[in-house]
């Protein structure tokens, strides 16, 4: 049975959280699995995960990809399709953010379009603020909405506890809890828009 639009707005958001490094010896299974149990405690939200680790997308796109390329296309298409948001968590790298991240952000488009974009970075002093700066234009040209307010952790490894957890969670946890309202407010406003009236792009 096809759902109401009211049925459809009132249905809570899909958050696809997207792990943008696939470097050895990481630190991202640490920021995320902190910053997942965050977002699974709201009830707004449903979250899934993309781990570029575990997929191996080349950089050479094709408009005919090969079916071994298809087939890792298929572990992460699928999740980005279906989400109405996400949150990019990603490290900084030489100034700016992973190749295996423009490379999920790049075999992709209509996926994107007219849905908002939450950051959690990590890295040296910056916190990995450079890298997101990088990443708002990119998402503007995929017709993406990047949220104003970030969650960044500068010098992250002496941030975290033996247990994985912020040794000072105040900071961290209210701004987690303003980027994800944020976030809310958006994916709700471009859902209901779309449910109303298919995106222009």
């Amino acid at each position: 049975m096809d759902l109401t639009t009211h049925e459809k707005t009132a249905q809570p958001l899909r958050l696809a959280v997207v792990l943008g490094s696939n470097r050895e010896g990481r630190f991202a299974p640490v920021v995320a699995d902190w910053f997942l149990s965050r977002a699974r405690e709201r009830d707004d939200f449903t979250v899934d995960v993309i781990d570029l680790a575990d997929s191996d997308l080349p950089t050479a796109l094709s408009y005919n990809p090969s079916p071994a390329v298809r087939a890792e296309l298929a572990k992460v298409t699928p999740h980005l399709e279906r989400a109405d948001a996400y949150v990019v968590l990603t490290p900084e790298y030489n100034h700016s953010y992973p190749a295996s991240l423009k490379s999920l952000i790049d075999w992709h488009y209509t996926e994107w379009q007219a849905k908002p974009v939450g950051f959690v970075s990590y890295g040296g002093i910056s916190g990995g603020l450079r890298a997101v700066e990088h990443l708002r234009p990119v998402f503007a040209e995929l017709h993406a909405v990047t949220v104003r307010d970030t969650v960044s952790f500068p010098n992250a490894g002496g941030l975290f506890d033996e247990d994985g957890a912020p040794k000072d969670p105040a900071g961290p946890e209210a701004a987690a809890k303003k980027m994800l309202d944020q976030l809310a407010w958006w994916a709700h406003a471009l859902r209901d828009a779309k449910a109303v009236r298919p995106y222009a792009g």
